[in-house]
């Protein structure tokens, strides 16, 4: 474990529990936050990234996003394969650069976007069917973490990936617009996406909000979907078998519509189990590493979340600078 601060100490917390692998050491830069990890965990503090390398088949890089790619570098030149939080890098060439390495040293590169193994949405898989319009919220009070990157890499690049291995096609238009409100980067962000195929979405993230929100909604044409990703749950809303439209359908008279719809329309509740997003992620890197599964999030699908990211974020910054010039 490469970085024990507020999201690498449940790395390690979790890595402690998984059968099958051990962890094999933390190093921090900050060595009294590490010590006090290792003593929790019971996992040795090593001085240096070096002999933190030597001595793991995988490194896990929760380090700032600043740092990915030193320290991932580091680990696919000695040979380690890498899980590096999100997003992969800074920008693209930074990602690349680790992407090429883990080539040329054939090492694996996993990303972690969590949210793709949220119970709600490993239960829902078995509905997506081509979405069309897709619409995400993911809001968070205000912290002082992670403000060294705008809210799209913070937070948003979670729903852009998920937007990305849900559609599978190519970005054809973007729009996109957002405001620095707390910070000196973009503290709300909204994104309107369209891709090759006709499907289209619709991003907002905050980390200025009273209350915190994780919602996905999906339309296709076999139905709609709802899910809260915080409380692991959703719902599912498709004609009832036989009933191919509503054309025609009449409902009685003085009954509520949704109560009505509900002779042709059945809801499908959606529950998650109690597995933990992040344990389930350590544990498919592990396979990885055993050779037993390929990673579920690879370099390349974290390199193509952070350019759509980052082509988002490039709009914002342009239309901030733009309502700044028009106001002065």
């Amino acid at each position: 474990m490469v970085g024990v601060g507020a999201l690498g100490r449940h790395h390690a917390r979790v890595a402690r529990g998984l059968a099958g692998a051990a962890c094999s050491g933390i190093h921090d830069v900050d060595r009294g936050r590490a010590e006090a990890v290792g003593r929790k965990v019971g996992a040795p503090v090593m001085p240096s990234l070096d002999d933190l390398v030597a001595a793991s088949d995988g490194v896990v890089v929760a380090v700032p996003t600043t740092a990915h790619e030193e320290v991932a570098l580091t680990a696919i030149r000695a040979g380690a394969h890498v899980f590096v939080e999100k997003p992969l890098a800074p920008d693209i060439e930074s990602a690349d650069r680790i992407l090429e390495a883990a080539r040329a040293r054939g090492v694996i590169v996993q990303v972690g976007h969590v949210e793709r193994f949220n119970p709600a949405l490993v239960a829902a898989r078995p509905y997506l069917d081509r979405p069309l319009f897709v619409e995400s919220h993911r809001l968070a009070p205000f912290t002082p973490r992670s403000l060294d990157v705008a809210v799209v890499l913070d937070l948003m690049i979670h729903d852009v990936d998920l937007l990305c291995s849900l559609v599978g096609r190519p970005v054809t238009e973007l729009a996109a617009a957002g405001v620095p409100v707390l910070s000196r980067h973009v503290d709300i962000a909204n994104a309107r996406v369209s891709f090759e195929g006709g499907a289209v979405a619709n991003l907002t993230a905050s980390r200025v909000s009273l209350s915190r929100v994780r919602k996905l909604r999906v339309w296709q044409r076999s139905g709609y979907l709802s899910l809260d990703l915080a409380a692991g749950k959703g719902e599912f809303y498709r004609l009832k078998e036989g009933v191919s439209a509503l054309d025609g359908v009449s409902l009685p008279e003085g009954v509520p519509a949704l109560a009505g719809l509900a002779s042709v329309v059945e809801r499908i509740r959606i529950r998650g189990d109690r597995t933990e997003p992040l344990a389930a992620e350590l544990a498919a890197f592990r396979d990885a590493i055993a050779g037993l599964a390929p990673p579920p999030v690879t370099g390349e699908d974290g390199r193509r979340a952070l350019e759509l990211a980052l082509a988002i974020e490039q709009q914002i910054e342009d239309h901030v600078a733009y309502t700044r010039a028009a106001s002065a």
